[in-house]
């Protein structure tokens, strides 16, 4: 994933830390560190340091960052959990060879034992957040069953460090992660790496409260949640919100840094702004139709013949608020605004199985010439138009747990180096 804080004068802190590693052997094995350079809120700056995983059976080194979880408990419940598979592997065996049956149960009780335990560590996690808020894993990835997280999730140095931070009210500025040791084919020794993709993308998100797909100094895209604000709206149960949450995270982005807005149903890519002279720059580029926004849609049933024969098209329809029923955009040719339109069908889709069995949707592919409010969605559900409302549209279908829209792609030019960027982010439907 990409590093969510500058690593430069985290870095300086690091290589100092690993030669203090190598010089006093700290470390039996190889080890991967991190340094997280703070601010408190007096101002003043706070170092945090980290080791991934354990040290010598252990999680604790004084003036080093804790583990997400009391480790204390955590290791009185691991040496239980050992000891009760350890009776089953002996049960396994004084096993004679002719008892298959009863084999072939106690291995399904040791697999059983072993979840069971799995889930128990894995509820002992803790994680301080931006906001205040403290998670569990069953918090962070939607009431899983925790056995099914990576073996180490949540033991690597960011999360730690992350989760120290916030946990003291500290305001993280740079972080940076350094490899020791003998070097492997996967890694090399004194090289920084940025958090893993199989396990700390799972929490980091969740810790920071965004998904930063791409950052530097002037500008910051992230992929927006749907459910989510991109602004904030009117009220205080209204101010949690992309912006909200960047300037959160990094304190010199501009009071406004908003340059374009995805609706709070749809998820995806969003790009703000940092500084004044980028924020100017963006705005421009999206007044003058320079950026190039793509966007994956799940339509809630099949296309007419004619426009399933065609496969492709373009739409242009006028529509406008409607003021009685607000923020419904109604069909308007008269007083309405043209917005416009490109689709693709990628592909149809048949549910299999659970409580939508037998029913067909329609995957599209949708790339807006124009920005007005609600367009995909009015494009899509208008008979002028697909004729087929997006899934999950809860003020142009019949709703759903969510809104089947995600911006998947976004692609403009840097406001300061002037080279064109292209992101990608995956719908997660």
């Amino acid at each position: 994933m990409f590093p969510p804080f500058p690593q430069r004068e985290a870095y300086g802190y690091c290589t100092l830390l690993a030669e203090q590693v190598r010089r006093e052997r700290l470390f039996a094995k190889d080890v991967m560190i991190g340094v997280c350079v703070c601010r408190a809120k007096n101002g003043a700056k706070v170092i945090l340091r980290a080791f991934s995983g354990m040290h010598d059976g252990g999680w604790l080194i004084d003036g080093w960052a804790p583990p997400c979880f009391d480790a204390y408990e955590y290791d009185r419940q691991a040496v239980a959990a050992d000891a009760e598979i350890r009776e089953l592997a002996g049960a396994l065996a004084r096993l004679d060879a002719e008892s298959d049956a009863e084999r072939r149960h106690l291995i399904q009780e040791r697999r059983q034992c072993s979840r069971r335990w799995q889930q128990k560590l894995a509820s002992l996690y803790r994680f301080y957040c931006a906001d205040g808020h403290v998670r569990s894993f069953g918090d962070i990835l939607g009431g899983f069953s925790h056995s099914l997280a990576p073996t180490g999730c949540g033991d690597c140095c960011a999360p730690k460090l992350l989760s120290y931070a916030f946990r003291r009210g500290l305001a993280p500025v740079s972080l940076c992660e350094l490899y020791v040791g003998s070097g492997s084919r996967a890694r090399r020794s004194g090289r920084v790496y940025p958090p893993c993709d199989d396990k700390c993308a799972l929490v980091l998100p969740a810790l920071l409260r965004l998904k930063i797909i791409y950052r530097d100094r002037y500008v910051i895209v992230i992929d927006k949640p749907a459910g989510l604000l991109s602004v904030p709206g009117r009220g205080a149960h209204m101010q949690d919100c992309a912006v909200t949450r960047v300037k959160r995270l990094f304190a010199h982005c501009i009071s406004q840094p908003a340059v374009h807005r995805l609706d709070m149903d749809t998820s995806g890519l969003l790009v703000l702004a940092f500084t004044r002279e980028a924020h100017r720059a963006l705005s421009m580029q999206f007044q003058n139709g320079q950026v190039y926004k793509e966007y994956t849609a799940l339509l809630d049933g099949t296309l007419a013949r004619p426009l399933r024969i065609a496969g492709a098209g373009t739409i242009s329809l006028a529509f406008r608020l409607d003021p009685a029923d607000r923020p419904r955009q109604i069909y308007d040719p008269v007083h309405g605004k043209t917005g416009v339109t490109e689709w693709t069908v990628i592909r149809e889709e048949l549910v299999k199985s659970g409580t939508c069995a037998g029913r067909r949707y329609t995957r599209v592919r949708f790339v807006p010439r124009t920005g007005r409010t609600h367009q995909l969605r009015v494009h899509s559900a208008h008979p002028l138009g697909l004729g087929v409302p997006i899934a999950g549209d809860r003020l142009y279908g019949r709703g759903g747990a969510r809104l089947m829209l995600h911006a998947s792609v976004l692609s403009f030019t840097h406001p300061v180096t002037g080279s064109r960027l292209t992101f990608a982010c995956a719908a997660p439907f």
